[in-house]
């Protein structure tokens, strides 16, 4: 089982698309997508949450993991596989 992913992400975001490839590499088979192209008001929650204003913002279960280099950098070091194992 693997824990919960959600993605903040724009249609548009060739980073969104890399994160949710590596992802569903390392065995996740859903994403909760939160579409800020779609729905203004997710980017200001966006912000709120993590403090940042780019997209993709990636939760792993309750841990702001960040973007995708926030991302890749968990799985070269050998950490992401673990986390999304809960």
């Amino acid at each position: 089982m693997t824990a919960r992913v959600l993605m903040y992400c724009t249609a548009t975001c060739p980073w969104c698309v890399r994160a949710e490839r590596l992802l569903e590499a390392r065995g996740v088979t859903s994403i909760e997508k939160l579409r800020i192209d779609l729905e203004p008001s997710l980017r200001d929650e966006m912000i709120a949450r993590t403090g940042r204003r780019t997209v993709p913002q990636i939760y792993v279960g309750e841990r702001h993991v960040g973007g995708f280099d926030d991302l890749a950098e968990l799985d070269a070091a050998d950490e992401l596989i673990p986390l999304l194992r809960g």
